[in-house]
């Protein structure tokens, strides 16, 4: 009890993070993203934005080396480190707007933009002609904003590869791959901007040991999935965090 003192939290909203992140870890798992739109949804219940971005830019970090062994052969290089370039000027952006911008704005302006593409997408949506360099470098710096401003940067990279049409497999690797570069990047800057503490990290190592066992039912999901069931899978799971976040907004603002 005296270590749960530390997480400035009662009992039961501890066991609720632990809830959370496990169900975050078996989407992440499936879909290879999704596991921050996840925790900020549940989290943003007990905790304030400022708080919640360090846990899980530490978490995204951990899960994606817990990723490492069932989507290695599948990661897009190329891919990623186009959009790499474009996080790494946009992450300090959406840091700072983190403590200038109400988040809660972004988030309902990105969440109805989610939405948006995602109904195009069930509609058979798809353009191939944004799949080159300058495609994925502005792809890339939207992501970094969204990430530093709220750890959403998954989304726009995400609907940047529905739309492409690329292979669900690539669409896993690549996000996992891309995750684990950009999140430790945000991470130390939250370090050196002050945004992590000791609470930050006592709040994450124990939601780490849940971790490994998501990603393995996931990954068991992802196997004996389709093509087709998973990028449907996907698009709903787009629309439904989206939704979400459009209706918890509103009530906060």
């Amino acid at each position: 009890m005296d270590y749960l003192s530390h997480f400035q939290l009662s009992l039961i909203e501890t066991f609720y993070m632990v809830f959370i992140v496990f169900v975050a870890s078996i989407i992440r798992g499936f879909n290879g993203f999704g596991f921050s739109a996840t925790c900020v949804s549940g989290f943003s219940f007990i905790l304030p934005a400022i708080e919640i971005v360090p846990i899980i830019l530490a978490l995204e970090v951990m899960i994606s080396i817990f990723m490492i062994p069932y989507v290695w052969k599948k990661i897009d290089w190329n891919f990623v480190f186009k959009i790499i370039i474009g996080s790494l000027l946009g992450i300090p952006i959406g840091l700072y707007l983190l403590r200038h911008l109400n988040p809660e704005v972004v988030h309902l302006a990105a969440c109805l933009l989610i939405i948006f593409f995602s109904i195009l997408l069930m509609r058979g949506f798809s353009y191939q002609k944004i799949n080159n360099s300058y495609g994925k470098f502005l792809t890339g710096i939207i992501s970094g904003i969204m990430n530093g401003l709220s750890t959403l940067g998954g989304l726009p990279v995400t609907l940047f590869l529905l739309i492409t049409s690329i292979q669900p497999a690539v669409i896993r690797g690549s996000l996992a791959a891309l995750f684990f570069l950009t999140d430790i990047y945000a991470f130390l800057l939250s370090f050196f901007h002050g945004i992590i503490d000791m609470t930050t990290i006592y709040r994450v190592i124990p939601l780490i040991i849940i971790l490994p066992l998501g990603v393995f039912i996931g990954n068991k999901f992802f196997v004996k999935s389709k093509e087709a069931t998973y990028r449907k899978v996907v698009i709903y799971f787009l629309i439904i965090v989206s939704i979400f976040g459009v209706i918890k907004v509103t009530f906060n603002l």
